[in-house]
């Protein structure tokens, strides 16, 4: 029987995603020639060429491509495996590394990952913010255990994404006191032409509060958009519009930012969700985080 040797193999997989044998070398601490020897020597017991060389780059052959996202899983699935096995038996720290979509409030991340603090295992966190195909691209390639987003994952992703209803509440609209005052009677009529601070329209609650301001026949006057939650609660602070925060978290908001409540939106749900893919192994701290979920939806399915 011929067996791969995972060696060359490495070799190849650190060359290939850090795009040049320079770079490979630095980590590695080997010549450019040796490591070069070496995925030649893969290249002739696959009996395929790995790399072509585009000007005075190497870029990846067709079959190169495909060896690669072997390996990128192959490399991977060990170091889960180490980090599992080495991480369990002697107390140490369980790490897991959580996407989180620059859209969902901090304090809800705080609240969703609770249970992960709850483990009887102690755990160490990493957070990575960022756009949500962004980070879901990531958790495919098991660089992140588990995202957190407004949103469930689309069918059109190509990988098999489990969704995890965490968290579904209303909405509230908050503003500084002298702003509130202004609009508080009347509410949510009196949101008509009023100054509003609202996510950026690529957000699941930017499309129902349009959905909704639409079908009330509401127009606010739109005085700034935020891609970040947090940039828009700052905002909020300084006075310059009403603006919109899940019902769950309102009453900390208002603790933080010096703002108060001008009216409730129970028809506006905002849900948030745990994604995961699937995995060889299950990430103990993930499947508790998801543990506390109220269902397990299929991708690109709304509830």
């Amino acid at each position: 029987m011929d067996w791969l040797n995972y060696h060359h193999l490495l070799y190849f997989w650190i060359v290939a995603r850090e795009g040049s044998l320079a770079r490979a070398s630095l980590e590695l601490k080997l010549s450019q020639s040796a490591i070069s020897g070496q995925i030649k020597a893969l290249e002739n017991s696959l009996g395929e060429t790995l790399f072509v060389k585009s000007g005075r780059r190497l870029t990846l052959s067709e079959t190169g491509r495909m060896v690669y996202r072997y390996a990128n899983e192959i490399f991977n699935l060990g170091k889960e495996l180490q980090d599992t096995l080495k991480d369990r038996p002697r107390g140490r720290p369980l790490h897991i590394s959580v996407g989180v979509a620059d859209v969902v409030p901090k304090q809800v991340v705080r609240h969703l990952l609770e249970p992960a603090f709850n483990h009887p295992t102690p755990v160490s966190l990493s957070c990575r913010e960022d756009k949500s195909d962004r980070l879901l691209a990531e958790l495919a390639m098991h660089e992140l255990d588990v995202i957190l987003t407004d949103s469930p994952a689309s069918t059109h992703i190509k990988v098999k994404a489990f969704n995890h209803l965490m968290e579904e509440c209303d909405t509230t609209i908050l503003a500084r006191p002298v702003v509130a005052s202004r609009y508080a009677a009347g509410f949510p009529s009196s949101m008509d032409r009023a100054p509003m601070l609202l996510p950026s329209d690529n957000t699941a609650l930017r499309r129902s509060l349009d959905h909704w301001f639409d079908e009330n026949g509401i127009h606010p006057l739109v005085v700034g958009e935020f891609d970040d939650n947090a940039l828009l609660n700052v905002f909020g602070q300084t006075g310059l519009g009403l603006f919109p925060t899940p019902t769950v978290i309102a009453d900390e908001v208002m603790r933080e930012f010096q703002v108060v409540i001008v009216g409730n939106l129970p028809e506006v749900r905002q849900r948030f969700y745990a994604i995961t893919v699937r995995r060889r192994m299950v990430h103990p701290i993930a499947a508790a985080i998801c543990h506390e979920a109220h269902d397990v939806l299929p991708p690109g399915s709304e509830t």
